[in-house]
């Protein structure tokens, strides 16, 4: 599969709406103190005025009251590729944080426009990889010497790093396709260095039989990584010290409680949680994977599911013949999608509406070239 340019759609005189004029919606301070609940009718006529020519995406782990006027909802790969292929929309408005964003400026057509309704939506996770760390690891690395390294970056990574593995011959996946990457960089070096989630790459390589001696854990903090020469040899995976803050909370003991609690529940993990999780879990799987196991299984069916609470809670409500619960007693949210609320999303597009683009995400052009080489790379392998 291809990453496809498209031509650029012909454009609708622009739009004008008396209740959303112009002057309105310049500053975001001007919406802080407006309540969510009045924001329903705003949004909806601001996306209503603007039609095709704006697209919204929403992370499952999106809250109710904003991924509800999401056109799509999914993963972030997934929702760049959805959105990319909308040939009318000329703006992506990414209700999701940044490295989705910059994904998605990645992917988008020429004459489209990235728009993340708060800049200060990261991710922890993303973040534990800097591009400046990993360069010096590759040069180290290098240094030892006769190690046949290969970078595998998981999505969920900065542009930079994604364009730092398109540029060393290495390939990005998702975690519903690691295995299958996994295998293929085996076939091009004798090691992989896995960033940035240390526990994805852990259970993706144990499953595969690797066992756990042939895996090392790469500490940017330390002097090689914290690693001798030595070990780095007989590692086959080098996984980068790194790991998702709401994944990281979901402990062997939370399996063991609500096994004592509801006897006989399913355990469902992401493989971003910890190895000794998914090692207790009955199933591990992707977001995709984890609402295809609820959603298919059959009424009656009791799921504990290790995973944001935003899509635990929404499981729940689409499946009220089954019981959906969360892995963890205490609240898993992502704390930084949750930045994203309806007065940042009314904010961006009554500002379309009035001709302005704020918050827009852009990737300088060599960045993004290469790190379309290792997406396609992915891509090629489906």
């Amino acid at each position: 599969m291809a990453l496809t340019t498209l031509e650029p759609p012909k454009q609708p005189e622009t739009i004008r709406v008396p209740e959303i004029e112009k002057g309105v919606g310049c500053n975001f301070s001007d919406y802080l103190l407006v309540p969510d609940t009045s924001l329903d009718a705003r949004n909806a006529a601001a996306k209503e005025s603007l039609g095709e020519r704006v697209v919204i995406l929403g992370h499952h782990y999106q809250r109710d009251e904003v991924v509800k006027f999401a056109d799509f909802r999914g993963d972030s790969l997934k929702l760049s590729q959805q959105a990319a292929a909308q040939t009318r929309a000329q703006f992506i408005v990414f209700c999701g944080v940044h490295f989705m964003a910059e994904s998605a400026d990645i992917l988008r057509q020429p004459y489209q426009q990235v728009i993340l309704p708060d800049l200060n939506a990261g991710c922890s996770l993303a973040d534990m990889a800097d591009i400046g760390q990993v360069e010096d690891c590759w040069a180290a690395l290098e240094a030892v010497g006769g190690l046949r390294v290969l970078p595998v970056t998981y999505m969920n990574s900065t542009a930079a790093i994604k364009a730092f593995t398109g540029r060393h011959g290495g390939s990005i996946c998702t975690s519903s396709n690691a295995a299958k990457v996994l295998r293929w960089a085996f076939t091009q070096g004798e090691r992989v260095l896995f960033l940035p989630d240390e526990h994805l790459g852990r259970n993706t390589a144990y499953r595969m039989d690797i066992p756990l001696e042939a895996m090392v854990v790469w500490d940017p903090h330390r002097t090689l990584g914290g690693l001798t020469p030595d070990q780095l040899r007989r590692a086959r995976v080098i996984l980068w010290k790194g790991y998702c803050s709401v994944h990281q909370r979901f402990l062997p003991e939370h399996v063991e409680r609500v096994r004592r609690e509801h006897p006989g529940i399913r355990v469902i993990a992401h493989p971003e949680c910890r190895w000794e999780v998914c090692q207790l879990a009955d199933e591990i799987g992707s977001t995709e994977g984890i609402l295809k196991a609820v959603t298919s299984s059959p009424p009656g069916s009791r799921w504990a599911v290790g995973t944001e609470i935003h899509l635990v809670n929404r499981l729940a409500k689409q499946n009220p013949d089954k019981l959906v619960v969360s892995l963890d007693p205490n609240v898993c949210v992502c704390t930084t999608m949750f930045r994203i609320a309806p007065q940042h999303l009314c904010w961006v597009l009554e500002n379309l509406v009035g001709g302005r683009v704020v918050n827009r995400i852009q990737v300088d052009g060599e960045t993004r070239r290469w790190a379309r080489v290792a997406l396609e790379r992915m891509l090629s392998l489906a």
